[in-house]
């Protein structure tokens, strides 16, 4: 009988570990990488994107920094041990080694989430351009692509006549009208939500090959916008990895809006998956009214 009982709790305790083997393997494995940003705020954002994404028990999550200044030729993250990478880097490039690994990282299957300023960086690394789609800033200009925006019926303009690439407005919160509501990222969103306040880019140029545009926001001229419906939420396709672009997300106050974080929750499931499992939350912006999570 006594050794019954001990036989029953070794089968219980080798149950539950092996379940939460099963649980940590269910998860999906993240890197962040950040260390240069033009934006002072990048500690206290990545620290932000870390929780928010922690918080769903769907991500573990290791963040990856640069030196502060410079090329860091001791950077070099072992991006294969990850589903999917974030960026939060704006800064000087990567050594040759580490942007081969990540191009072949992305090439054969590996998650790729841009957030705001990384669209920023690394203006003359063509293959990064391909994998982000677009971008603004770091020299850009005709050259680098087409200025990608959505004219007022709807329809995508590719437009290389010559100017800059990247420009936005005063920051302010601004309505995100969702283009396509059958996208796993997507679906279930209202048809407009609310943002908060932020820098909309507009004029962003690049490659834009293999993007799908999910989302825009008007740049109202009133703001110093350009009046046109620029990408806000974008999904790109290198090789066999998925990419998932948004170029809000510039400061604390536009991360804790409850919409940047179910795109960037989302979107990041995505990336790495291909699919989405986590749900619209209730507390979810309205066409009118925006919705934050502060702390």
């Amino acid at each position: 009988m006594y050794r019954s009982k001990i036989a029953a709790s070794l089968f219980a305790l080798v149950f539950v570990a092996l379940a939460s083997v099963s649980i940590a393997e269910d998860k999906i494995s993240a890197l962040i990488v950040e260390g240069q940003n033009n934006h002072g705020v990048w500690p206290k954002t990545t620290e932000m994107m870390t929780a928010f994404l922690e918080e769903t028990d769907r991500f573990t999550v290791d963040v990856a920094t640069t030196k502060p200044k410079g090329t860091d030729a001791d950077f070099k993250p072992k991006f294969s041990n990850y589903d999917v990478v974030i960026s939060n880097y704006n800064g000087a490039a990567w050594p040759a080694e580490t942007q081969q690994a990540f191009v072949q990282f992305v090439k054969e299957g590996g998650g790729f989430v841009v957030i705001h300023a990384a669209n920023n960086a690394f203006g003359k690394w063509s293959e990064y351009n391909q994998i982000i789609g677009l971008g603004g800033w770091g020299g850009r200009n005709e050259s680098s692509g087409p200025y990608v925006y959505l004219d007022g019926k709807g329809n995508t303009v590719r437009d290389p006549s010559p100017g800059r690439g990247g420009h936005h407005g005063s920051q302010h919160p601004f309505q995100i009208i969702v283009r396509d509501d059958s996208h796993p990222i997507t679906k279930g969103m209202p048809t407009a939500w609310m943002h908060s306040k932020d820098e909309l880019y507009d004029q962003l140029r690049g490659p834009s090959q293999n993007m799908h545009i999910l989302a825009t926001a008007h740049a109202s001229t009133d703001k110093g916008g350009t009046g046109r419906h620029e990408p806000m939420l974008m999904t790109v396709d290198y090789g066999k990895g998925r990419v998932f672009h948004t170029p809000m997300g510039h400061a604390e106050y536009s991360q804790d809006c409850v919409g940047f974080i179910t795109c960037l929750q989302r979107g990041t499931e995505w990336a790495a998956t291909g699919k989405v499992t986590l749900p619209i939350p209730k507390d979810f912006p309205s066409a009118d009214a925006v919705s934050r999570r502060t702390k």
